[in-house]
Order: C-alpha cells, then sequence, then structure tokens
C-alpha cells in the first residue's frame, strides 16, 4: 500500500496507473474504519483495478469545535484494516495544505436536497462536505467514488453536484452494513456510552416497524412518524429529526409509497446517530 501524504505525490500516483489504462476507486473517509467502510473497499475492488482511499477529518462540516474533537482517531488500526481488503494507496494531508490561510472559495448546494433532514440543524455541514468531495474528487481524479447509504442525503447531495458541475466521475451507493443486532455502523458508534448502545437499537426498531406497518397497509406518513418519535423518546432519545421523503428529491411525503425514505437523526447522549431505510426493500434486520 503506497501511503501518499500530498496532493503532488497522489496526483503522480494516479498518473502512472492512467498510462497503463488502470480504473482508479476511491473511498473517501474520515478514519475509524468499520466493516461499513470494509464494504465500499470491496465494492471499489470489484469494479476497479487499484483502490485509493483517504482518511482526513473535515473540520469545515462539523458544526460543534467539541464534535470535532469527539471524533475518534486510530491510524494505525486503519491502516491494518487496509491491508486486509488490498487498499493500493492511502491518501491523508493535515489541514493547512488542504485550507490554505486565504481559502475563500466553497462548493454551497441549496434547494431541496439541502432544506430538510441534516440541513436543518446543522448549519454549513453540507457546505464542509461538497466542498471537500469537491476537492478530493479533483486531487484524486478517480473514475468512480463509493458511499454508504446511510449518509442518504450527503449522497443524494453529491450525486446531484457531480451532475450539475459536470464533474467527470461516477458515484455509487452502497448498501447500509449493520451489526448483528440492527444497529447501523458508524465511527461514532464507539463513542456511546454502555447504556445507550443498548437503547440505540430503537432507531432500528422503529425503522423496522416502520416497514412493516407501511407493507401492512399504512400509507399516511404522520401517522407512522409519530409513533416512531415516541418509540425513540421512550429509549432516552433526544429526536433531531424524523422524516419521510422521495427517495430522488427528499421533498416531505405525506403519503407514503414504495419510493419514501424514512430517515432518523437522533441523539443517545452527545452522540448524534442517523439512520434511514427505503420502504421498497425488506428491512435486512428483523425484531422479536
Amino acid at each position: 500500500m503506497e501511503l501518499c501524504r500530498s496532493k503532488t505525490e497522489l496526483r503522480q500516483l494516479i498518473a502512472a496507473w492512467k498510462r497503463e489504462g488502470l480504473r482508479i476507486g476511491f473511498v473517501p473517509t474520515m478514519g475509524a474504519l468499520h466493516e461499513g467502510h470494509l464494504s465500499l473497499m470491496r465494492a471499489a475492488r470489484q469494479e476497479c483495478d487499484r483502490i485509493v482511499v483517504s482518511i482526513y477529518v473535515n473540520p469545515t462540516q462539523f458544526d460543534r469545535k467539541d464534535d470535532l474533537d469527539a471524533y475518534p482517531h486510530d491510524p494505525e488500526r486503519d491502516r491494518d484494516l487496509l491491508k486486509t481488503v488490498s487498499c493500493d494507496a492511502l491518501f491523508t494531508i493535515n489541514n493547512e495544505d488542504m485550507y490554505p490561510d486565504d481559502f475563500s472559495t466553497w462548493v454551497i448546494p441549496e434547494g431541496s436536497l439541502v432544506g430538510g433532514l441534516c440541513g436543518k440543524s446543522r448549519g454549513s455541514h453540507f457546505k464542509g462536505v461538497t466542498t471537500i468531495v469537491t476537492k478530493l474528487f479533483n486531487i484524486v481524479g478517480a473514475h468512480k467514488a463509493f458511499f454508504g447509504q446511510k449518509d442518504y442525503q450527503q449522497f443524494a447531495i453529491i450525486q446531484r453536484m457531480v451532475r450539475d458541475l459536470d464533474i467527470p466521475i461516477e458515484v455509487a451507493s452502497c448498501p447500509t452494513v449493520r451489526e448483528a443486532d440492527g444497529l447501523a455502523l458508524s465511527s461514532r458508534n464507539q463513542l456511546l456510552e454502555s447504556t445507550h448502545r443498548e437503547r440505540s437499537l430503537a432507531i432500528a426498531k422503529s425503522l423496522a416497524w416502520a416497514t412493516l406497518s407501511f407493507r401492512a397497509g399504512q400509507k399516511k406518513a404522520s401517522l407512522i412518524l409519530a409513533e416512531m418519535v415516541k418509540r425513540i423518546e421512550e429509549a432516552g432519545a433526544k429526536v433531531d429529526y424524523i422524516e419521510a421523503v422521495d427517495c430522488e428529491s427528499l421533498a416531505p411525503k405525506e403519503t407514503l409509497d414504495d419510493q419514501s425514505v424514512i430517515a432518523v437523526a437522533a441523539f443517545f447522549g452527545a452522540v448524534r446517530l442517523i439512520d434511514n431505510h427505503i420502504l421498497k426493500d425488506d428491512f435486512p434486520v428483523q425484531f422479536p
């Protein structure tokens, strides 16, 4: 595995691969890797000749400094995990090189994709996401990038950004990976206190319940969402949002159908967790 710590070093490596006619896959991450990240890399391996992974904790997408400071770091473990999926290049960079002191150009998404869900409460979060992803796409120059479905709104925004700005890269969304008990894998899970870890299953359980209710004929979004709020709050969480939206436009849905996504964000203690499910699909975990 090549370790590249500068844009120039990585670009030279990518250019050499492209001269050989190789197809490049890219998985951007913020480290604290888990099986969800590794599943993206395996998907990239199936379709591409070389895999590039970036690890960069992007400060501009954090709304709170304490959240940024608490983000987990374990670079040695990350490198060991990357070797298990035969990663070809790891790209890391410092903040000074990514955001020079006079940095002043931002990619700012607008419209219905940003207005709801995390966009309501997280301020400039997506401005930071779209700016860093654009920069990484330009630095890496890969043919295809791979993202997880758990960050559904993020993927929808990036997909639209690539289209609107004519960025020459294909983006793919891969299924959410869950632990055996149903909790969606996230780097933030390791920050959960033990009592909150058990209670956080209320998110996945409520999504599974909503899917079954929809299949049983309940199509009124407000009724399903209200019951989900009740179930998650009873588990001791502070609900940020629970919304039903269209899977493409992310516009709110009053009547549910197969193209509806139910998305959840809730705090268990100080840890904010997100999850979602597309109602056309069976929920992948069954609960008693």
